[in-house]
């Protein structure tokens, strides 16, 4: 039930990342925000939890390292591609971790958590191989598969810092620390480059100016009020943005660790991969995505395979 809540969670986020890409925001800022939320609310959390700072907290930092990267594809995939496409491509993230799960811990699913995860799997290929898979409209499709391979190992890490024994909110403080570096990072680094950049065209322009004629001049003037019109968010409306959307992303991080403590890692990612169906119902219904019989099918047994694993639990 943690994974179904989780998988609940990260739909959620998908959909606010998905909305957002199409806005004109910065994403690197947006991101501060979204890490930013994650440690303020797991430091408040471990002010009530009182949990130790003990050995393996430091995996919080490689979970931070995949999880920006992770994040950072999974936007830029529905930045240029289609919702429904990228949604499926990286939700194929359970057939890496059960794999791994296997040949690092030994870690197998039992005779009906493997038929409840054959099902799951099988509907997320089924919910989307529909007409954008056989007509080969398959925008966004490499960002997708980049970001399902480092989401795998962003779980995987998880799941390593449940065993040695880390406690979760440290880990999750030092995750989301990580994260919020790097995207500023990224942030700053982007901004002393636009700044170099607007230099140098300002030098150009003024350089030309005595030789442009009237109509370029008003082709500019039109040009730069274009420009203006399409201003990004003004750094403290990002930011807050993408602090709203990191309510969704810490809960759905400590629903998925709670859910790892004590069930099978691959069965657990299956679950919160399930997200992808949040996303197309979204895709479906506010996008106006059209849903085929198909993909109808893929949902139905989607449910039905998390039914199995609950049973099986």
């Amino acid at each position: 039930m943690f994974a179904v809540a989780a998988s609940a969670c990260f739909g959620i986020r998908g959909i606010l990342y998905q909305w957002t890409s199409q806005r004109p925001v910065d994403r690197n800022l947006l991101f501060v925000g979204v890490y930013l939320s994650g440690i303020i609310v797991s430091l408040l959390l471990n002010i009530q939890a009182g949990q130790p700072w003990n050995d393996g907290i430091e995996l919080g930092i490689l979970m931070g390292l995949f999880s920006f990267a992770a994040n950072a594809s999974l936007y830029r995939g529905y930045e240029v591609g289609r919702a429904s496409v990228v949604a499926f491509f990286s939700a194929l993230s359970p057939l890496v971790v059960v794999l791994a799960a296997y040949l690092m811990w030994s870690e197998a699913p039992g005779a009906v958590q493997g038929i409840g995860f054959a099902i799951v799997v099988l509907a997320l290929v089924i919910v989307r191989y529909g007409q954008d898979l056989r007509s080969g409209q398959l925008r966004g499709w490499s960002w997708g598969t980049l970001a399902m391979l480092l989401y795998s190992f962003t779980d995987l890490s998880s799941k390593q810092s449940v065993l040695i024994g880390a406690s979760m909110l440290p880990v999750l403080t030092m995750m989301f620390m990580t994260g919020t570096v790097l995207f500023l990072g990224m942030h700053v680094t982007d901004r002393v480059r636009k700044s170099s950049g607007k230099k140098s065209l300002t030098d150009g322009a003024e350089q030309d100016h005595h030789e442009a004629s009237p109509s370029i001049a008003s082709s500019a003037a039109t040009s730069s009020e274009q420009g203006a019109a399409r201003t990004v968010w003004p750094a403290r409306r990002t930011l807050l943005w993408g602090m709203t959307v990191g309510l969704t992303n810490i809960a759905g991080m400590v629903l998925m660790l709670n859910a790892l403590q004590e069930g099978v890692t691959g069965i657990v990612s299956a679950i919160t991969a399930m997200s992808v169906i949040v996303v197309i119902l979204y895709a479906r219904f506010y996008l106006k995505e059209a849903m085929s019989r198909r993909e109808a099918l893929g949902i139905l047994l989607a449910f039905a395979g998390i039914i199995v694993l609950r049973l099986a639990s």
